[in-house]
């Protein structure tokens, strides 16, 4: 496991395209099916990293509690499948279906999606306004393993909040730590570079 933070991409970015199959239902989504929210949040996730398996639960609390019609939520799982098959499609559906998560999970088999995004770890998140301007990334919250901070996903929900109510972004923005997403070999990004 390599310890990997955030890229942090730019605020204002727009959201990239991108056109998936979620896993559990088999069916085609696309950025065009999330244009009428207000709030689009998107999550890079996993099965078997300790820091998403850490936050799990509060991910699950985060969904129910933001489940309103002007609110997407869609996770989405990068990793080589080859090499970490407990993040295989059919696996991912399992998680979703164990956790009752009724977001979509979204699979990118070509990791060009989790490129377009600068995704870097599990978790990684990304929130984006009603014209799909970026206006957060980083953390769900401070909670890391082992820390004995409660999860609470007090970061991600204060970013919801904000959009929702129109009020600004906090000022610091912290990254998001976790796994490095498992890049198939050659097919590592140019701004991801593992520690020696």
């Amino acid at each position: 496991m390599v310890l990997t933070p955030s890229t942090m991409l730019p605020l204002g970015t727009r959201a990239p395209d991108f056109s998936l199959v979620e896993v559990v239902s088999g069916k085609q989504l696309a950025l065009a099916d999330f244009t009428k929210k207000k709030v689009f949040v998107v999550m890079f996730l996993c099965n078997h990293c300790p820091y998403v398996k850490h936050v799990r639960d509060g991910l699950t609390k985060f969904a129910r509690d933001y489940e309103r019609p002007e609110v997407a939520i869609i996770a989405i799982g990068a990793n080589d499948a080859e090499s970490h098959p407990d993040d295989a499609p059919e696996k991912l559906a399992e998680e979703a279906r164990a956790n009752g998560w009724k977001f979509p999970y979204l699979f990118d088999a070509t990791q060009e999606v989790a490129k377009k995004f600068t995704a870097a770890c599990t978790p990684d998140f990304f929130v984006f306004d009603a014209f799909k301007k970026l206006v957060y990334r980083g953390q769900f919250d401070s909670s890391r393993p082992g820390s004995e901070v409660p999860v609470t996903g007090a970061d991600l929900r204060a970013a919801v909040d904000a959009v929702l109510a129109k009020k600004p972004q906090a000022a610091i923005q912290r990254p998001s730590l976790g796994c490095n997403i498992k890049w198939r070999a050659g097919n590592e990004p140019m701004y991801f570079k593992p520690k020696a």
